[in-house]
């Protein structure tokens, strides 16, 4: 007699959102030269308005390194471009192009589209309780994240010391 397979757990659930909308994401990315990475750039210099490459790492938390090649990438892909700092000659600002601010006007309406669809799919009475639910396992996993890294360096301070 075949055992019978256990049902799908939330966590399986919210695994299984994620993978597809990374795949949704390749798919709709295909041929632009977008990576997700670089769409987060977009996204934040979009809601930001022109930042420092520096401010630009800040926020996405990467490296100097990474960030210079990401808008490299967008500059040549003509979604970003980079102008002198107003008040600081060492800096350079990022801003959207034109182009860019297209493609991000566009990917906005598509993000609205998504999300309507989506939530149609839930019955209204339980909206809300599902969009606190959502903003509860990501607070707990952006808090279990923080303890981990907080462990590991005291982890990493100890065996240095």
């Amino acid at each position: 007699m075949p055992s019978k397979m256990p049902s799908p757990t939330v966590l399986d659930r919210l695994l299984e959102i994620g993978e597809l909308f990374q795949h949704d994401m390749a798919t709709a990315f295909d041929g632009t030269g977008l990576t997700p990475a670089r769409v987060r750039v977009l996204w934040v210099v979009q809601h930001s308005g022109p930042m420092t490459q520096q401010a630009l790492a800040s926020a996405l938390e990467v490296s100097a390194r990474n960030i210079t090649g990401l808008v490299d990438a967008l500059e040549q892909g003509g979604h970003v471009a980079r102008s002198a700092h107003p008040t600081d000659r060492r800096a350079t600002l990022v801003s959207l192009t034109p182009a860019g601010a297209r493609r991000m006007a566009q990917m906005q309406r598509d993000h609205a589209e998504l999300t309507a669809d989506l939530l149609g799919a839930v019955d209204p009475a339980d909206r809300a309780a599902l969009e606190r639910g959502v903003d509860a396992i990501a607070e707990r996993l952006r808090a279990l994240i923080a303890a981990d890294a907080a462990q590991r360096a005291a982890r990493a301070e100890e065996r240095s010391a």
